[in-house]
């Protein structure tokens, strides 16, 4: 390996180590805790060093947060794989559920801390993590449709859109009002997914055979 490749691979290690330090440091103490001076110190190198490799500290915010929702879609993605649509919706549901309410300071700064944060989840349109996500959520309500277990006239999109809405609402009523005495998260995301959920159409009867 000549000096230029040793180079280039010491500075991509040491700037994996600082998004690693800086995703303990907000798991342990919260988003508000992270600073450049702080994680500085906690890698044992000159600020300086830090704005060699990030221009700020919003810069490492972003890079956690796509890292973040790369997670949640890594967590959904065996249950996207159920091949039942109804089935698969559940599994989705608590999926999703238990993840935001294990990862809570994840979740808060994919999603609660600064809508500029995730402004780069969703800028590349058919790779990026925010766009693979939605669409394993609209697969699965087009699945739904071809069933006939969705509501008339209702765009598969737009069902996704408002199941993600639900499970979003259900996070966050746990992560920020946890003194309300409501129903468990997986009791309300069952109710979301039966609320979208057409019954079963009835079996169509066999044709009267003529005499």
């Amino acid at each position: 390996m000549g000096i230029t490749e040793r180079k280039e691979r010491q500075r991509a290690e040491l700037r994996e180590h600082i998004l690693q330090v800086a995703r303990d440091m907000v798991m342990k103490e919260g988003f508000d805790a992270l600073s450049m001076r702080k994680l500085a110190e906690a890698v044992e190198y000159a600020p300086a060093t830090l704005y060699l490799h990030f221009e700020n500290r919003d810069a490492i915010a972003r890079e956690l947060c796509v890292r973040g929702f790369q997670e949640l879609f890594a967590a959904l993605e065996p249950a996207a794989r159920v091949v039942e649509p109804v089935e698969r919706l559940s599994r989705m549901t608590e999926a999703y559920l238990g993840f935001g309410l294990k990862q809570p300071e994840t979740y808060r700064l994919i999603f609660m801390e600064d809508a500029r944060l995730s402004e780069a989840l969703f800028q590349d349109a058919k790779q990026g993590a925010g766009p693979q996500s939605f669409g394993v959520l609209v697969r699965v309500f087009e699945d739904l449709e071809a069933a006939g277990r969705t509501p008339e006239g209702t765009a598969p999109a737009r069902l996704a859109e408002v199941f993600w809405a639900g499970l979003h609402g259900i996070v966050s009523l746990k992560l920020t009002c946890s003194g309300f005495q409501g129903a468990p998260a997986e009791v309300l995301g069952q109710t979301l997914v039966t609320s979208l959920v057409r019954p079963a159409p009835p079996p169509a009867k066999p044709a009267r055979r003529s005499r």
